[in-house]
C-alpha cells in the first residue's frame, strides 16, 4: 500500500484525509492516516497522451484529468472498504500547476466537501513535496534544508515547521526537471524526459564534453540551467559527441550546479539537522547519490521520499493536509469552498523577486 505506518511529531495517527492531485500530468487519489499509512491510492499517467507532443498539453491534461478523477474517487473508496462520511477531510492541490487540471481537483474536492460536510483542505502542491519526507521517514524533525527539485521548480528551502518556509535560492530561468527534458528533446529520446536521460547516462562519460555550469563559485546563491540546456544543443549539433555521453556529462554539470548551490547555502544559513531532497528530479539515482555524499561530508542526516513519492502523488496532498489538521488543532473548519486555484503559488511570499524568471519562485 504504502509507507510504514509511524506517529509524526505533529500528525494525530487517527486522522484519515481523502487526497487529491491534479497539477500536472498525474490523475492522483489517496487515503492517508495520520501514522503514515497509505490505506488506498491510484495513479493514472498521461504518458501515452502527451507523447506524440514531447509534452505536456495543458488543454489534453485538463481534459484526462476530467475523464479519470471520478472513476479513481469511487476506486480508492472502494478498495479501502471505507465511506466518505469516515474521512477527517478532504484535501486537494489548489496550485501552483496547469490551472485547468487544478481546477479538476480543486472543484471536485469541493464538491466532496460540501457533500459530506467535511473541511476543505486547498493544499499547496509544492508543500506536499516539501513535507513527503516525513510522510516516509517517522524520525524526520523540524528544522531541514529542503532542495526542491521537479519539472517547474528548483528551490532550496529552509523548512521549520508546517506553513513556515524560507527560500534560500530559486532558478532564474530553467528549473532543473525541465533542462532534463528538454535535453531529452534535443536527444530524440521521447517523453517522459528525465528518466529517458538518466538512463542514457549511464551509457556514457560524464566527462566526455565540455559543458558549462552555469553560476557555479558565485556569489549570487540561486539556480540557472537554460544556458547548460543551450550548450547541449550546440553538442547536438556539432555531431562530435555520442548522445550517451552528451546525456552524462549533462547530467554531472547538473549535479556539480546543484552541489555548489547547497554548499553556499549551508555557509550562509547553516548549519542543518538533516538535507532533504524532494520532487521528481529526487528520483534520479546520481542525483540522490551527490547529495547524500554531501550530507555525510557535513554530518546532516539525508533523507529521500520512497521514489513513489518523489514524482506527483495523491498521498502527499493527503499527508499534507493531515499535518495541516494537527497544526490547526480541534474545530478548524477548513479552507472556504470558495478558495480559488491558484496558478501561481510561492512557498515563501516574503521572498524578493529574483532577476531572469523569478515568477518561479
Amino acid at each position: 500500500m504504502g509507507s510504514a505506518a509511524h506517529t509524526s511529531d505533529t500528525a494525530a495517527p487517527g486522522r484519515l484525509v481523502l487526497g487529491i492531485e491534479s497539477s500536472c500530468d498525474e490523475t492522483a487519489v489517496a487515503l492517508v492516516r495520520g501514522d503514515g499509512t497509505i490505506v488506498a491510492q491510484a495513479i493514472a499517467s498521461q504518458e501515452a497522451e502527451h507523447a506524440p507532443y514531447g509534452g505536456v498539453v495543458p488543454e489534453i491534461a485538463a481534459r484526462a484529468h476530467a475523464e479519470r478523477l471520478a472513476p479513481m474517487l469511487a476506486k480508492v473508496m472502494g478498495d479501502a472498504g471505507i465511506a466518505l462520511d469516515k474521512v477527517d477531510a478532504i484535501a486537494a492541490t489548489a496550485g501552483p500547476g496547469l490551472i485547468g487540471g487544478v481546477m479538476v481537483g480543486l472543484v471536485s474536492a469541493k464538491a466532496l466537501a460540501m457533500a459530506s460536510g467535511k473541511p476543505l483542505l486547498a493544499v499547496n502542491h509544492l508543500e506536499g513535496h516539501a513535507l513527503s519526507p516525513r510522510l516516509a521517514d517517522a524520525g524526520l524533525a523540524f528544522p531541514y534544508l529542503l532542495l526542491l527539485v521537479s519539472g517547474g521548480h528548483c528551490q532550496i528551502l529552509a523548512v521549520t515547521g508546517v506553513g513556515q518556509y524560507r527560500r534560500l535560492a530559486t532558478t532564474i530561468d530553467d528549473a532543473l526537471g525541465e533542462a532534463f527534458d528538454k535535453t531529452a528533446k534535443i536527444l530524440a529520446l521521447g517523453y517522459p524526459g528525465g528518466p529517458a536521460v538518466e538512463r542514457l547516462a549511464l551509457e556514457g562519460d560524464p566527462k566526455a564534453v565540455p559543458l558549462p555550469r552555469p553560476l557555479k563559485g558565485s556569489a549570487e546563491p540561486h539556480f540557472s540551467f537554460a544556458g547548460l540546456k543551450s550548450a547541449v544543443l550546440r553538442a547536438v549539433e556539432s555531431g562530435a559527441h555520442r548522445p550517451a555521453d552528451i546525456a552524462a556529462s549533462f547530467q554531472q554539470a547538473a549535479v556539480e550546479c546543484l552541489i555548489d548551490r547547497l554548499e553556499l547555502a549551508l555557509g550562509r544559513a547553516g548549519p542543518f539537522p538533516a538535507l532533504v531532497v524532494a520532487g521528481g528530479v529526487a528520483a534520479n539515482k546520481t542525483v540522490r547519490a551527490a547529495l547524500e555524499a554531501l550530507a555525510a561530508r557535513h554530518a546532516m542526516r539525508f533523507t529521500a521520499p520512497p521514489l513513489a513519492l518523489c514524482t506527483d502523488n495523491a498521498a502527499m496532498i493527503a499527508w499534507a493536509g493531515i499535518e495541516r489538521l494537527a497544526q490547526e488543532g480541534e474545530g478548524f473548519a477548513g479552507d472556504p469552498l470558495d478558495f480559488v486555484a491558484r496558478p501561481r503559488w510561492p512557498l515563501d511570499p516574503a521572498a524578493e523577486a529574483v532577476r531572469g524568471a523569478g515568477y518561479k519562485a
